[in-house]
């Protein structure tokens, strides 16, 4: 009998399948649970790596296709191409390919195709992988981010989606002495970045609770809150926690509030590591009532700002739900601002690229709502070029982009009097 293909890209394909046939985004994969640790990292690792160049892969298979195979059997090819250009085992790469097509009841009769394409990928891939450009983003986000940034921006965006990122952490304390620690860098923002860290959970730190994992620029949206020592703060939509245990451990008296139970779980969780505390709260934010001396909206959005670390996403919807969202931040922030104290102050954020969730919204509410204005932002770590014309600050994936980039995001400081 033949031997068993490695577990990993078995799973990496159903991984694949997942977010190319049901349009369903990495995020909400169950199917590595049964996986060992390794195991699940490396599935999660040729995935991501598939989806960030699945244009060039395309390309490159394309040639030797006479048409279309199967969606399965085609992302079977496409996990084998993209690990024959990163300098994988040509044996190894296409002997497991082949034994995955060969045990799919739908896949079985295309593993001699599977064997024929992988071994001319394997002699001709790895030198034309690094001629063919950059790959591209779907034309329903492309455009509109053209016509909002030119299309020169939206090329360095897509070389730095295609670049990946690097793992970002939030220390409680000392982050010279983190980064030393665990071989990493202080960025300007007071972030720790880290190249090539492994298993996260088994870093030094970790299971302490003396740091946790987020993204440079979706750390900013809680510090713009400046000192929140002793105030009572809400985070209008908390999970997975990150701006919750940034602020607790700054001494705010933190509620945070989600829809969802379930990513709660995960808040108590990271709160429970820390050693940090705050009131959790499952309920509808359009719901919540009190009064409040800061807070933070970080809205649902699209999450394209995000696509460096989730290339998932662009193929899993095709922007059909922008203009919902839309709807649903407007309203999310005029309820946030009757939750707010007179003299309180609020930042509104989103981790989307498209002007339409961010800046759009903080225009329509400075002409419609009395009193409100956008506190003018000076710490030392902004750069003129995030500054935007109302006030907030626009972050970009091509920004930092000596340093390893940054998420795409927006945020504005409000106050209302």
């Amino acid at each position: 009998m033949s031997k068993a293909p490695s577990p990993a890209r078995k799973a990496a394909v159903d991984l694949l399948d997942q977010v190319l046939d049901q349009g369903r985004p990495l995020s909400e994969a169950r199917l590595l649970e049964r996986l060992e640790p390794a195991d699940r990292a490396a599935a999660q690792r040729l995935s991501l790596q598939c989806l960030r160049g699945l244009e060039r892969v395309d390309r490159l298979l394309k040639p030797h296709l006479r048409k279309t195979p199967a969606l399965r059997v085609m992302n079977i090819l496409r996990l084998g191409t993209i690990e024959l250009c990163s300098g994988g085992a040509a044996h190894g790469v296409v002997s497991d390919c082949v034994e995955i097509a060969a045990r799919g009841k739908r896949t079985q009769g295309a593993k001699g195709l599977v064997n024929a394409v992988l071994r001319k990928i394997s002699a001709q891939g790895p030198e034309a992988w690094g001629q063919l450009r950059v790959p591209r983003l779907p034309k329903w986000l492309r455009k509109p981010l053209a016509e909002a940034w030119t299309p020169q921006a939206v090329a360095a965006m897509e070389q730095a989606h295609f670049d990946g990122a690097p793992l970002d952490i939030t220390v409680t304390s000392d982050a010279e002495g983190w980064a030393k620690k665990l071989g990493g860098t202080v960025l300007p923002t007071g972030s720790v970045r880290l190249e090539d860290p492994g298993q996260v959970t088994a870093l030094p730190g970790f299971s302490e609770g003396a740091w946790w994992v987020q993204d440079a620029a979706a750390a900013l949206p809680a510090r713009l809150l400046g000192d929140v020592a002793g105030l009572k703060v809400l985070d209008m939509c908390a999970a997975p926690g990150g701006k919750t245990l940034q602020l607790a451990a700054a001494g705010a008296e933190v509620t945070a509030l989600d829809l969802s139970q379930a990513r709660l779980k995960r808040v108590e969780e990271n709160l429970a590591r820390t050693g940090l505390r705050a009131t959790v709260v499952a309920g509808d934010a359009m719901e919540h009532v009190g009064q409040y001396d800061a807070i933070l909206l970080d809205a649902p959005c699209s999450a394209t700002g995000t696509i460096r670390r989730h290339p998932d996403l662009p193929h899993a919807h095709k922007g059909e739900r922008i203009s919902e969202l839309i709807g649903l931040q407007e309203a999310m922030l005029a309820h946030a601002l009757t939750l707010l104290k007179l003299g309180g102050k609020l930042v509104f954020a989103t981790c989307s690229l498209l002007p339409d969730e961010g800046e759009c919204h903080i225009e329509e509410a400075l002409a419609q709502v009395p009193g409100l204005s956008v506190l003018p932002l000076d710490q030392p770590w902004i750069e003129d070029s995030w500054r935007s014309d109302e006030g907030g600050l626009r972050l970009r994936p091509d920004y930092w982009r000596d340093r390893g980039g940054m998420d795409g995001f927006y945020m504005a400081l409000l106050r209302k009097s």
